[in-house]
């Protein structure tokens, strides 16, 4: 089928489902919905069977759903209506929840239902649901939605119907959530509350608060059981983070957004944007050996196998990140175990530089600068390990240096459905660097690597694995996925198994250093790189500007609107003649 993915921003899911119908065999293509007129342009450029809405802010217009079967997914259960629906149903503490595939019509999430799927639901962030069980179960609802509208004797059900079928869970309308339902009483709202409100703020709009007699938005919750202090009052601060007591314990947060007058201020981690507030505050640091507590970066022995887990809000890694990553590494490669499993987290490996810390800095250049040279440092410490076999564990998705970090593994296993994004083009040409020109052409052929490059599609893990991307994909859920790695990582570090990976690494690297030595990659990508940052071309500071500040679209990007790109090159001919 001709698919149009109709989108508000190429998000997680958006990109999920690209990748799925891609290589489920469908021809897809992506169009922005910036303004009516704009989506019904390019809804007719394409001429679609059917138009799939993965990620919208606002209804589909009557011109395009009157003349083409639009499905828009929702992120509620049959009956759910309204906006906000992931956030009430944290705040309602619902047990289940689950998706539905239905037909666009005059009366917003009122129409017809063709398919739906469940899922249980965990105590988690809302961003967090939503790149995990809500994508899941989007994907398995709109492959079963497209299947029953390919049959043209089937019809969707309307949801009139609802109230005849005890076997289907049911919904209701409700309005969109506001500051006041987010609100927090520190003097006596539990832990579990305040993570509830905070949870089902994350990602956006966070939860107004005041701290330090400032206006901020609250993102990234985490509780904490052994510091107590006087509700509402911040207590301590680790590796950016703040903790702040409640009624019955306290919780971590660990980035904050100014509330500014002119509107809102950047995302950043909840210290920085206090500043001298809480310059006095008490840092607790905490040894990478301590597991349980919150904490960005530990690790764990399993045997002969150390598993180094690090957990970075989106995937960001700032310049400190970054050298503390490669301390922990560092003091694992000192241990006497023979295999290390990298563990990024379970929403976001690694997506490179920290943006948002580079746009906060007195010299984004500048700052840019020291964050690509912390990346380059933590990948080089990977690549010259010469006591034991590391392995990148992707559970979530990466993109851009991410990626690259994790190529610098021995091997590389991705989680089925994590999607990845190995280039940095969308970031104002962006030449990159973590040693990408040394460890892509080791994977794959130069037409493959300039097609990943220019492409600017993401992969999933099926078709990465089956490019030589990486080197495994497998595992439906996370717990699957960590249950397989530790099993793999346990039969590397057999003696026998390690001793021959291990001979066989030495002699590819020493091939390789002999014929082009790792220092002459490094100084060429960041030659490149330099201009980027200081040269006279600055696409890369407007493109990180609008990236952190979340400027709208005013166009669908060439490169995901194969329709417009056949029109714009019609358009220049015609000039020409």
């Amino acid at each position: 089928m001709r698919i149009l993915l109709l989108v508000e921003a190429f998000n997680s899911l958006s990109q999920r489902v690209y990748a799925e119908l891609t290589r489920d065999g469908h021809e897809v293509a992506v169009e922005f919905d910036v303004h009516d007129a704009a989506t019904e342009e390019g809804v007719a450029l394409f001429a679609p069977d059917v138009v799939v809405a993965p990620y919208l802010k606002r209804a589909i217009p009557r011109s395009v759903w009157s003349r083409y079967p639009c499905l828009i997914i929702h992120p509620g259960i049959p009956g759910d209506r309204g906006p906000s629906a992931l956030d009430w149903a944290i705040l309602e503490e619902q047990i289940e929840w689950g998706v539905t595939v239905l037909q666009a019509n005059e009366e917003l999430d009122g129409g017809d239902i063709w398919a739906y799927e469940t899922f249980p639901m965990r105590v988690a962030p809302k961003s967090s649901l939503y790149r995990q069980e809500v994508t899941e179960a989007a994907v398995t609802a709109l492959r079963r939605a497209l299947a029953l509208y390919a049959d043209k004797t089937l019809r969707p059900r309307p949801q009139g119907d609802l109230a005849a079928c005890a076997d289907i869970p049911r919904g209701r309308a409700h309005r969109p959530m506001t500051q006041a339902d987010r609100a927090i009483d520190w003097a006596t709202d539990t832990t579990a509350t305040v993570l509830k409100k905070i949870h089902a703020a994350d990602g956006a709009p966070g939860v107004r608060d005041w701290v330090c007699g400032r206006a901020v938005y609250l993102y990234g919750a985490w509780p904490e059981d052994g510091l107590r202090g006087m509700p509402g009052m911040l207590i301590a601060q680790r590796d950016g983070a703040v903790c702040r007591a409640t009624r019955d314990g306290a919780v971590w947060i660990t980035h904050m957004q100014a509330a500014e007058a002119a509107g809102r201020g950047l995302k950043l981690p909840a210290a920085v944007v206090l500043g001298a507030a809480v310059a006095d505050l008490a840092h607790i640091p905490l040894a990478c050996e301590r597991v349980g507590a919150w904490q960005e970066i530990a690790w764990q022995r399993e045997g002969d196998v150390c598993h180094l887990r690090f957990g970075f809000y989106n995937g960001a890694m700032s310049s400190d990140q970054c050298r503390r990553l490669a301390d922990a590494y560092r003091k694992a490669r000192a241990s006497d175990a023979r295999v290390i499993v990298l563990h990024g987290g379970s929403d976001y490996w690694s997506n490179g530089i920290h943006l948002h810390m580079i746009e906060a800095a007195a010299s984004p250049a500048d700052e840019s600068w020291r964050n690509i040279e912390a990346m380059d440092d933590l990948v080089l410490e990977i690549l010259s390990n010469d006591r034991q076999l590391t392995i990148a564990a992707l559970s979530g998705n990466a993109a851009a240096g991410g990626v690259f970090l994790a190529l610098a593994a021995d091997a590389v296993f991705a989680r089925l459905g994590v999607i990845l994004n190995p280039h940095y083009k969308n970031m104002g040409n962006l030449y990159g660097s973590e040693y990408w020109t040394y460890l892509l052409p080791r994977r794959l052929d130069a037409t493959a690597c300039e097609r990943l490059r220019a492409g600017r599609l993401p992969v999933d893990a099926a078709t990465a694995a089956a490019i030589g991307l990486v080197d495994g994909a497998f595992g439906r859920t996370p717990r699957e996925f960590a249950d397989g790695i530790s099993r793999l990582a346990r039969a590397w570090a057999h003696p026998a198994v390690w001793s021959e990976r291990m001979a066989r690494k030495g002699e590819g690297r020493g091939r390789d250093e002999a014929q082009r030595p790792l220092a002459l990659y490094r100084a060429d990508e960041l030659t490149h790189i330099h201009r980027n940052f200081y040269g006279f071309d600055r696409s890369y500071h407007v493109a990180r500007y609008h990236f952190v500040h979340k400027t709208p679209h005013s166009r669908t990007p060439l490169y995901l609107a194969p329709h417009r790109r056949m029109a714009s090159m019609g358009a220049a001919r015609g000039a020409r003649s």
